[in-house]
């Protein structure tokens, strides 16, 4: 399924380290949806880091930060509290979400080829529409540059 900028994202439940479910279409604000590889890994923390720094200012412009990945909801629960992450992240064991929106694919290491999770973020409106997304994001700065989209929108 291919996500269109201006159209509205696929509504979808998810487990929440807030301990409820986590439903896309009762969210009445802007919404930075990142999905990441992995729980604790070099990238992962950092970019999970840098949205975290960056929270504040994006709850000041009604905006939710959610970080998605395939990590079970206890290893979440760790990662949020070891790094004290302000916003919650969503266990997608089953890959529905993630797979629903692109964010699974054909990757490489070291020669290795593997499917596994690319690394993206979505930037969706109050109304439920996709604003702008990144794929295969770069870690560095990327907070950075989605919170700079997101001032273009509000």
């Amino acid at each position: 399924m291919k996500l269109k900028i201006n159209k509205k994202t696929p509504n979808f439940k998810l487990p929440s380290t807030s301990g409820k479910t986590f439903e896309l279409s009762k969210v009445k604000k802007n919404l930075v949806l990142y999905i990441y590889p992995k729980d604790d890994t070099p990238g992962c923390t950092l970019e999970s880091k840098d949205f975290n720094k960056l929270n504040n200012i994006f709850m000041k412009n009604n905006t939710l930060v959610v970080g998605i990945s395939k990590d079970t909801i206890e290893s979440h629960i760790k990662f949020k509290n070891k790094y004290k992450l302000k916003f919650n992240l969503l266990s997608d064991e089953k890959l529905s979400v993630i797979k629903k929106y692109g964010a699974w694919g054909k990757k490489s290491f070291l020669g290795k080829k593997y499917m596994g999770i690319i690394r993206s973020t979505f930037l969706i409106n109050s109304d439920g529409k996709l604003q702008k997304f990144w794929s295969n994001v770069r870690v560095k700065d990327h907070a950075k540059e989605v919170y700079k989209e997101l001032k273009k929108m509000v």
